[in-house]
Formats: C-alpha cells, sequence, structure tokens
C-alpha cells in the first residue's frame, strides 16, 4: 500500500512524543518569560526580579519599552521551539526552527550567566535556575534531529 504522508508520519508515535513533550514545556516556559515582560511593561512593581534587581518597584519607562520587546522576543521563541518540536501551530520553516533554537541556546546560556552573576536575589535563584532549566530543554531540542528524517535500521 503506498500513502503520501511524510516520513515523520511513517514513525512511530513513541519516537514523536518525548521530542513534542519537550517542545511544549520550553514554549510553556519562554511564554511565562512573555508574561513576566509583559506585567513589567504595564508596570507591575516587580523591577526587583528584572534587569539586574536595581530598580525595586515599576520600572522606568525605557526598560518598560525594553520589556515590551522582550515579550515580543520570548512570544516568537515560543514559536520556534514548537517548530522544533513538529507542532503544526508554529507556521515556522524547518531551518528557522533548527537555527532558531541553537540561537535560544546561546542566549540562554548567557542569560543563565547573568542571572547567577546578579546582585538580585529574586535573579539568582529564581530566574537563573528557571533560564538553566531552559537552556537544557532548548538544547535537548537543538541536538535532536528534525523529527522529519526517518530512523535508521541496524540489523
Amino acid at each position: 500500500m503506498t500513502t503520501t504522508s511524510s516520513s515523520a508520519d511513517r514513525r512511530p508515535a513513541n519516537d514523536r512524543a518525548p521530542r513534542r513533550r519537550v517542545a511544549a514545556v520550553a514554549a510553556i516556559g519562554f511564554l511565562i518569560v512573555a508574561s513576566f515582560q509583559v506585567a513589567l511593561a504595564l508596570g507591575a512593581p516587580l523591577g526587583a526580579a528584572a534587569f539586574g534587581g536595581a530598580n525595586a518597584g515599576q520600572l522606568p519607562q525605557q526598560l518598560r519599552i525594553a520589556s515590551a520587546g522582550a515579550a515580543v522576543l520570548w512570544l516568537f521563541a515560543a514559536l520556534i521551539v514548537l517548530a522544533r518540536g513538529g507542532f503544526a501551530i508554529s507556521p515556522l520553516p524547518k531551518a528557522v526552527s533548527r537555527w532558531g533554537t541553537w540561537m535560544l541556546v546561546g542566549l540562554l546560556a548567557l542569560g543563565t550567566l547573568l542571572n547567577l552573576a546578579s546582585s538580585s536575589p529574586w535573579e539568582r535563584f529564581g530566574w537563573g535556575p528557571f533560564s538553566l532549566t531552559m537552556l537544557i530543554l532548548c538544547l535537548t531540542l537543538a541536538r535532536g534531529g528534525s523529527g522529519s528524517r526517518p530512523r535508521r535500521l541496524q540489523g
């Protein structure tokens, strides 16, 4: 019997499931960060937990604008990892998801170092471990294949 499905569709569902779970968890993490950034941009008094913790309370206008931009970046990050995990909800091409995931690995590695080195306890003990977890999730996605190649049979 001949089918017109892609090779990803012919792979057993249990081969795709772990990758999809990792992508879904990473996307949820990025949505959490985006939500936090939106709250900062709208004036929530969470400045002690952002930008080095130098601005307790509400952020100044320039940093609120930066938070709005960061929110857009993290929403895009969620789309990247969803595409890398094979979710059809993300319209990004495979090349964008592949390279984008590696870019997120680099960005999260830098963010993890900065958070862990911060003088803000919120960043050091909250965002540091969180960004390390996100780094591990994205590295797992980046190192995995695109999910569209058939596995080679050994034997």
